[in-house]
Parts: C-alpha cells; sequence; structure tokens
C-alpha cells in the first residue's frame, strides 16, 4: 500500500506564537495607548483630589458634628480616603480597558490591589523607621543611604500585590499573562528614580517656588509612570485562544 504524506509544515510554537492576534489590534493600540495615559492621570488627580477632602472632612469638620475621639476619626478617615482613591483611580483605568477586558473586576481589583499594595509598603516603611530610631544615635551617612535604599526597595515590591490582583483580570484574557505580576513594580521603580532625579533638580528651582514645583512634578511624574508603563505591557499582550469542546463519536447523531 502506498501511503502518501502531506508536504504542509507543521507550526511551530513560534509560528503559533506570532499569529495570535494581540489584546489590542494594532490599528487600536495608539489611541488605546493615549487614553489610557489620560484616564489614569485623571484618575491620579480627581481621585487625589476627592480624598483629601474626604479625609480633610473626617479630621477637620465631623468632629464638629458629632462627638467621637478625635484619632479614631483620623484612623478611618484615612481607610476611607485610601479607599475612594483607589476606586476612582481603578475606575477611570476600567473606562479604559473595558473594550478588552472585564471593566468591573478590572475596577475591583484595581482598587483591592492598591489598597493591599500602599499598607504593606507603609507597614515596611513604619518598620525600617522604628529600626532607625531604636538605634538612638546619630545615623552615618552610610545607615541613612542603607534606610533609605530599604524603604525604597519595600515600596517598589509591593507593586506586586497590585500586579498579583491585576493579573487575576487578564490570565482569562492573554496569554502569558504573569509577567504582568512584575508591571506595576517597573512602574514604581521608574516613580523612585523620577523621585531621586528631582530632588538633584530641586536645586535649580526658585527658592520660593520648590515646594509647589517639586510637589505638582512628583504627581505629574507618578501619574505619568502609572500610565505609561502598563500601557505599553497592555500593547503586548495576545488574546488567549478559546478551546473549543471536542466532538465525539458520541455526539454525532
Amino acid at each position: 500500500m502506498h501511503t502518501e504524506y502531506s508536504s504542509d509544515p507543521v507550526p511551530s510554537s513560534t509560528n503559533i506564537r506570532r499569529t495570535r492576534k494581540f489584546l489590542i489590534p494594532r490599528q487600536k493600540r495608539r489611541i488605546f495607548f493615549f487614553r489610557f495615559i489620560l484616564m489614569t492621570v485623571l484618575g491620579w488627580i480627581v481621585g487625589g483630589i476627592a480624598s483629601l477632602a474626604l479625609k480633610r472632612f473626617f479630621v477637620d469638620l465631623l468632629p464638629a458634628v458629632i462627638n467621637f475621639p478625635h484619632p479614631v476619626l483620623s484612623v478611618w478617615g484615612e481607610y476611607v480616603s485610601n479607599l475612594l482613591f483607589a476606586l476612582i483611580f481603578g475606575a477611570d483605568q476600567a473606562l479604559v480597558v473595558r473594550q478588552y477586558v472585564s471593566g468591573r473586576r478590572w475596577m475591583i481589583t484595581t482598587t483591592l490591589g492598591w489598597l493591599v499594595a500602599t499598607n504593606i509598603s507603609a507597614l515596611w516603611v513604619q518598620h525600617i523607621y522604628f529600626q532607625a530610631v531604636s538605634l538612638e544615635r546619630v545615623l552615618s551617612s552610610q545607615e541613612i543611604f542603607l534606610y533609605g535604599f530599604l524603604s525604597t526597595l519595600a515600596y517598589i515590591i509591593s507593586g506586586l500585590w497590585l500586579g498579583f490582583f491585576q493579573w487575576l483580570v487578564l490570565r482569562r484574557y492573554a496569554v502569558n499573562a504573569w509577567k504582568w505580576v512584575f508591571v506595576p513594580a517597573i512602574s514604581f521603580f521608574l516613580i523612585s528614580f523620577s523621585m531621586l532625579f528631582l530632588a538633584q533638580a530641586r536645586e535649580i528651582i526658585p527658592l520660593l517656588k520648590q515646594n509647589v514645583v517639586s510637589y505638582f512634578s512628583e504627581q505629574i511624574l507618578t501619574a505619568l509612570m502609572l500610565g505609561i508603563v502598563p500601557g505599553i505591557m497592555f500593547c503586548t499582550l495576545r488574546i488567549r485562544p478559546k478551546v473549543k469542546p471536542e466532538s465525539g463519536v458520541g455526539s454525532q447523531k
């Protein structure tokens, strides 16, 4: 019996990866990228203003209305204002990504991830600070650098929590979405580097405007880094193929 062999080449994993469609279509990447950055910056600004206003309400206005211990209201104001900021920040990003992933899930996971990341970072920084204070002496320049480096490292590593929560959404839509876990940490690293650059550039700013210019520069750079890095990563994600149910003999009529 003569056996015929197919001349068609067997598709390799590399070819399959190349032909797999991107989560963000090529013709829509540019507009998505700029919209994602815009909404991230907008969420950072609006969320920041709203959270500061709510915190001021808890700290300054609410104690005059109800008879409640001021320290307790201050703590509650901190938690509630952080929650409000995270909700606004996540919701603004969800308005852009909802065309490609679940916007509701993105808002929820971003909110939870932000709260977990910021609280863990604050706890580590506070612990490092108390370790430095417990020495009960003036720190040397090497020790100041070490404790500052450890605090910055704790801040950067906390970004893994935000990436993990957002990965819970992306893994449903994209292949190799595990890489996203590191994306916020990269943003946090670039933010830390930008703050170091601004600290060096502070000397060239007029003394009367140093605080104002430095504050707004820090806020703008932080918001941009939180939008640019994830925006680039979004455009590199590829769609997870849908698994088709196999048609067995029993399913045939």
